[in-house]
C-alpha cells in the first residue's frame, strides 16, 4: 500500500514558507473558486511546502462521496483511499518520473510545462475514469514546485495512464512508458487546412451546416474531421481544442 510520504520526494521538496506568504494568494484561491463555479471540471492547488491541498472545489462528481473539506483534511491520503492500489503504484511511478524531468528545464520551461495522466477513482463498487492535468502555478526562488493546479475531468480513454507532458509553446511533447520507464520525445501535432477552418469557423460560432457550406464539404466529412480534430488533440470539445491549438501554436 502507498502511503503519503511516496508522494513527497527529495525533488519536490521545497524550503520552508513563511505564513506571511500565504496571505499574499488569498486573490489566487478567489479565482479559482470563481472559475470552479463556470468550469465542469474539478479544481484542486497543491501545495508542496505543506504537503497537502491548498484548496478544492465543490464537484460532487470527483470527491468519491466526501465533502470538500474532508478532501483538504485528508490531502493526499485521498489517493490511498479513493485510487486502486494497482494504480496507487502508477502514480508514484510518474510522480518520480515527472519531477526528475521537471529539474532539467529551464526556468522559463517549468512554469509553462503540464503533466496530464488518467487514472480510476473508487466511489463504493464504482470506478471512474478520470484525467488529471497538473500544471505550476508559483515556483520557489529555486525553482522549485511551490504551488500547481489540478484539473480534473472525465477520461476520453478506457484504460490509465496516458502519461503526457507539454510545454506550452513547443509542438513535440514527451509520452512515458509503464513498460520502459523511460520518457520518449515525440513530434508533435500539425493541423491542415480544412482542420484549422473548421476549428476557426466552429470557435466562431458556425454550425456544422454552416461550415459545410462555407468550405464546400459534404456534412459528413465536416462531421468526420472534426471527430478526429479532436481525438487527435485529445480533447473533447471546441472550446479545449481551441485552447490546445492556441497553446501549441498549431493555428
Amino acid at each position: 500500500m502507498v502511503e503519503k510520504e511516496d508522494f513527497f520526494i527529495p525533488s519536490n521538496a521545497v524550503s520552508p514558507i513563511p505564513e506571511s506568504e500565504y496571505l499574499k494568494i488569498n486573490a489566487l484561491i478567489d479565482t479559482f473558486n470563481a472559475v470552479s463555479r463556470i468550469v465542469y471540471q474539478s479544481l484542486y492547488i497543491i501545495d508542496y511546502n505543506k504537503q497537502n491541498f491548498l484548496y478544492v472545489s465543490d464537484n460532487p462528481l470527483f470527491l468519491c462521496g466526501h465533502t470538500t473539506q474532508e478532501i483538504l483534511e485528508m490531502g493526499y491520503l485521498f489517493y490511498t483511499q479513493n485510487v486502486p492500489e494497482a494504480e496507487q503504484q502508477m502514480l508514484t511511478e510518474l510522480n518520480v518520473a515527472g519531477f526528475n524531468f521537471f529539474e532539467k528545464l529551464s526556468s522559463q520551461e517549468k512554469i509553462k510545462c503540464t503533466m496530464s495522466y488518467d487514472f480510476h477513482i473508487l466511489t463504493g463498487k464504482k470506478k471512474t475514469l478520470i484525467n488529471h492535468k497538473l500544471t505550476p502555478i508559483l515556483l520557489t526562488s529555486e525553482g522549485k514546485i511551490w504551488l500547481a493546479a489540478c484539473i480534473v475531468s472525465l477520461s476520453a480513454r478506457s484504460t490509465p495512464g496516458n502519461i503526457i507532458l507539454r510545454i506550452i509553446d513547443q509542438s513535440d511533447f514527451y509520452e512515458y512508458s509503464l513498460k520502459s520507464h523511460k520518457w520518449k520525445e515525440n513530434k508533435g501535432i500539425t493541423l491542415n487546412d480544412r482542420e484549422k477552418d473548421i476549428l476557426t469557423l466552429s470557435a466562431q460560432g458556425y454550425t456544422m451546416n454552416e461550415i459545410s457550406n462555407e468550405l464546400n464539404l459534404s456534412l459528413d466529412t465536416v462531421k468526420q474531421s472534426k471527430r478526429q480534430l479532436f481525438s487527435n488533440l485529445d480533447v473533447k470539445n471546441i472550446t479545449e481544442a481551441l485552447s490546445f491549438a492556441t497553446n501549441y501554436k498549431l493555428l
